[in-house]
């Protein structure tokens, strides 16, 4: 309480933490549960690791976690970086009085890959984008890979702007390659992982609502997957979490207070 206007507030106070009824001892305890698995936990993995009482905490948990996972001015991409498209989710069952055939719920996912100076993987950002090749992924390009860096993409008329946009533009049209996964190998590489976690770590349990912070985990995973130093993970998500406003369960769930 400040002795001059008795206003209250405490230590977790504008954290992820804020309000919450919990020890910050669990919610260490969470977060290094969440650190030390290397794929990750589910909602129900963490649940039974932590003893909660109800699925909606380890789950709340969780997302409030992801929401710490990337830092909003972390660096952009420099060097040589491929960016391109890929599509997240499967078939689903069919639809009440429909005669043949299946429809699909895929999302398209824009990715950005870094190449190092070996030409190995680096960084990677990936983003959902509302329409298939579409020009979001120029504005995404723009958004995560540093001016002046050389994009190398398939051979979409729209990417051709990218050398009018202060970067190097290295198009290959991957409809007349012999092999055409290997044009992009590095979003193809991201694209299989992503759809391996999604299914191993997460079992296809995703909403729409919150794919942009299951994809955040993903990135955070990836680009510290070099790191043999679990408790420097603990301590960067415990360094991002109070840097992160509070996100109440009415705000994760989307629904309204009573």
């Amino acid at each position: 309480m400040c002795a001059e206007c008795g206003l209250k507030t405490s230590a977790t106070a504008g954290t992820i933490f804020h309000r919450s009824h919990s020890p910050l001892s669990t919610w260490f305890a969470a977060v290094w549960f969440v650190c030390a698995q290397k794929n990750g936990v589910s909602a129900l993995g963490l649940q039974q690791a932590l003893g909660f009482g109800a699925y909606e905490t380890a789950w709340a948990w969780l997302h409030k976690l992801r929401r710490a996972m990337v830092r909003p001015d972390r660096e952009l991409l420099t060097g040589i970086v491929e960016v391109d498209q890929s599509f997240l989710g499967g078939q689903t069952p069919r639809r009440p009085g429909q005669v043949r055939g299946n429809y699909t719920d895929k999302v398209p996912i824009m990715i950005a890959v870094e190449r190092d100076h070996r030409s190995r993987i680096g960084r990677i950002r990936l983003e959902v984008a509302e329409a298939p090749a579409s020009l979001e992924l120029v504005d995404f390009a723009r958004e995560v890979v540093e001016p002046g860096s050389t994009i190398r993409t398939d051979g979409a008329a729209m990417f051709r702007r990218l050398a009018k946009l202060g970067y190097t533009h290295e198009p290959t049209t991957s409809y007349r390659a012999p092999d055409p996964d290997a044009v992009m190998p590095g979003p193809h590489l991201v694209s299989s992982l992503l759809k391996r976690w999604t299914a191993g770590t997460l079992h296809h349990r995703i909403s729409p609502q919150h794919l942009p912070y299951y994809l955040d985990e993903f990135t955070f995973r990836f680009n510290r997957r070099r790191s043999h130093a679990r408790g420097m993970l603990f301590y960067r998500l415990l360094q991002q979490a109070v840097d992160t406003d509070p996100h109440p369960l009415s705000e994760l769930t989307g629904r309204p207070k009573h």
